[in-house]
């Protein structure tokens, strides 16, 4: 056996840890996924898929690796909208007002609503994630200036930048292109695959573009029992910049991110809530836990090895990993320490 196959991804509990190379088993592993897929039986079209998939991805992930302890939110939007529409000028709007708070807005990198985003944020405050497509969305000026523009070949790549790399999602009036992102983060989120953060479904004063798509839910999904009531938890409507702002960036007045750890959750906190605000939470939340309760704790062993986030405060519970509408209601509580 090679030093190679002897050292195969494990899960972290299963694992030692190499301090001087933590992420030496993963590498091995890609190494291993390589070879076994240059000796697997594929056409030159899926050899094509793979190869530009991890390309994209990995000069994303090189791009944005200098920012990623900033905060970031992404814009969803359509690229056909015109400036001096009012959904153009508020997109703009949004964006100046997160850069002003320095966070990094990051949109689709096109015209319309993007370039709005874009221009709103500046130069300096502002990604795309642009997509080559044959007749529209060429990239937003200023964006390969300042070496933020990120080009990419296919949509599932382009869509797992744009939610991986942020903290929250504003989703303004769009296409089909716009609807199948903000359905797929909101599929992400009730699922658990994305890290729950806050989404903004924004439009000016008197629109209605949400109205429909809400009342769809409400009137014909959640009386099917196709979605929860808990699950609507898991966005906000907004109609002015300041509510979208107060909504994203009141999700992390205490609330700073969670990780699973063996089979416990870890919320990680900027202050623990009071003794009787824990006691409230175990009698509220009781439908989310597998078993136990809800309690403060140290960081985790595994936190400690990575130095990850060890000044902030912890509680951990044995999630039951589905009900994340309501442990969104749970860290709106948390949020009011």
């Amino acid at each position: 056996m090679t030093e190679r196959d002897n050292l195969a991804y494990q899960p972290p509990q299963q694992r030692a840890v190499d301090l001087k190379n933590p992420n030496r088993d993963l590498k091995l592993a890609l190494v291993n996924e390589l070879e076994t897929t240059l000796v697997a039986d594929m056409d030159r079209l899926d050899l094509k898929m793979i190869t530009s998939a991890i390309r994209e991805l990995r000069e994303a992930f090189t791009t944005f690796a200098p920012y990623r302890n900033h905060r970031k939110v992404t814009i969803f939007g359509s690229a056909r909208i015109q400036p001096g529409d009012p959904r153009y000028v508020l997109a703009h709007d949004l964006g100046a007002a997160f850069a002003q708070r320095d966070w990094l807005v990051i949109t689709g990198g096109g015209p319309g609503i993007m370039d709005a985003a874009t221009s709103g944020a500046g130069p300096a405050h502002a990604f795309g994630v642009n997509i080559r497509l044959p007749h529209e969305q060429e990239a937003a000026p200023g964006l390969d200036e300042s070496g933020h523009l990120i080009e990419m070949k296919y949509f599932f790549t382009r869509k797992v930048l744009m939610i991986k790399e942020s903290s929250a999602f504003v989703s303004m009036p769009g296409g089909l292109g716009t609807l199948d992102e903000t359905f797929e983060l909101l599929t992400l989120l009730q699922t658990g695959k994305a890290q729950l953060s806050p989404l903004v479904l924004l439009e000016p004063s008197g629109g209605d573009y949400f109205g429909p798509l809400l009342a769809f839910l409400t009137e014909v999904l959640e009386p099917q029992g196709l979605v929860s009531a808990a699950d609507l938890n898991l966005y906000r409507r907004c109609w002015s910049v300041d509510e979208a702002v107060t909504e994203v960036t009141s999700f992390y007045h205490n609330y700073d991110s969670a990780r699973i750890v063996g089979k416990r959750l870890i919320l990680r906190l900027k202050r623990l809530p009071p003794a009787p605000l824990l006691n409230a939470l175990n009698h509220d939340f009781p439908d989310i836990l597998r078993s136990g309760t809800i309690e403060v704790i140290e960081p985790t062993a595994w936190e400690v090895r990575e130095n990850d986030r060890l000044r902030l405060k912890r509680l951990a519970l044995d999630f039951d990993q589905h009900s994340l509408g309501r442990l969104r209601m749970m860290i709106d509580r948390l949020n009011e320490v």
